[in-house]
């Protein structure tokens, strides 16, 4: 296996925006700066990260261009894992796949919340248009202008197809934990601590609060192929939404964390999806944070 191990200084770069990344890396010791547009004028520090998290995964789970620089905060040492000795990473110690499962997972739940931040700034900004009052809320609003600004020239949608297409391709291994569900069945309750993930393989799932009361509400839809209620396995938070069939025959795959470690053995490439998937969705989650920043820089600057 050829994990390298390297020692940075301060202020060194380690990895750099714009690069096509062929490895990822594990903070052994020390710390280190994430940066948008690093050394220009408008750079922006994202993140601090400290020992034992894992940075650069993105880019070789789904083939992106770096999007941010990683910066050496005083001597840092670090694990280097090419992307053809990732399998074999896992295959030594396992628990890694958790790891990097609970990595991605945490900064899903962060760009949720600064989505949901920039959403409700939005909405105010929004208000204060009418009113004529919007230099009320620059100290609001000037982290997300700064952020647009930073970020301005990344705002791409993540391909979804390409996922659904590789997950069809792998095989049933028969392994599973599979059900099928009837239309209208409940796969998990909004308010329970359900700590599974799940494959869609065929059928539709739709997501609703206040399932079966005069209040329900219907989020989202999902048809197969596809991964759906993934924070159920990173997180012990009570399910925010009821996942319900919507047809007859959907037949749904659960996966729990102690499942990981037998369905790498077994099938590694489902492994590789289920954190594609979760780079998919971070993805995702920036460019709509993204262009909320933006549609809240337009509207900050229009005269």
């Amino acid at each position: 296996m050829g994990l390298i191990e390297r020692t940075y200084k301060n202020g060194e770069i380690i990895i750099k925006e714009g690069d096509n990344g062929t490895s990822f890396f594990r903070l052994l010791e020390g710390s280190a700066f994430v940066y948008a547009g690093f050394g220009k004028n408008d750079q922006v520090k994202l993140a601090v990260l400290e020992e034992g998290e894992f940075f650069g995964e993105m880019a070789i789970l789904e083939a992106y261009p770096r999007s941010a620089t990683v910066v050496a905060k005083g001597t840092v040492r670090a694990i280097e894992i090419p992307e053809s000795d990732m399998n074999a990473f896992f295959a030594e110690d396992p628990s890694m796949i958790a790891e990097l499962m609970a990595h991605l997972g945490n900064r899903v739940c962060a760009m949720a919340a600064d989505l949901r931040e920039a959403e409700t700034l939005l909405g105010e900004l929004r208000e204060s248009e009418a009113s004529k009052n919007k230099k009320s809320l620059f100290s609001k609003i000037k982290k997300h202008i700064d952020m647009y600004q930073s970020n301005k020239n990344k705002i791409t949608e993540p391909d979804k197809e390409s996922i659904r297409d590789a997950l069809k391709a792998i095989p049933d291994d028969g392994t599973g934990n599979f059900k099928t569900y009837g239309k209208g069945l409940i796969i998990f309750k909004e308010g329970s601590v359900d700590n599974n993930m799940y494959i869609l393989h065929s059928g539709t799932v739709g997501m609703y609060s206040g399932y079966r009361t005069k209040e329900a509400l219907k989020l989202t839809e999902f048809t197969a192929p596809t991964f759906f209620g993934e924070m159920g396995i990173i997180s012990d938070e009570p399910r925010s939404a009821s996942a319900v069939a919507e047809e007859s025959g959907t037949r749904v795959e659960s996966i729990c964390r102690d499942d990981l470690e037998p369905i790498f053995r077994s099938c590694p490439a489902k492994i590789d999806m289920i954190l594609r998937h979760l780079s998919y969705k971070l993805r995702k989650l920036n460019s709509d944070f993204l262009n909320t920043c933006k549609e809240i820089t337009e509207i900050y600057n229009n005269k």
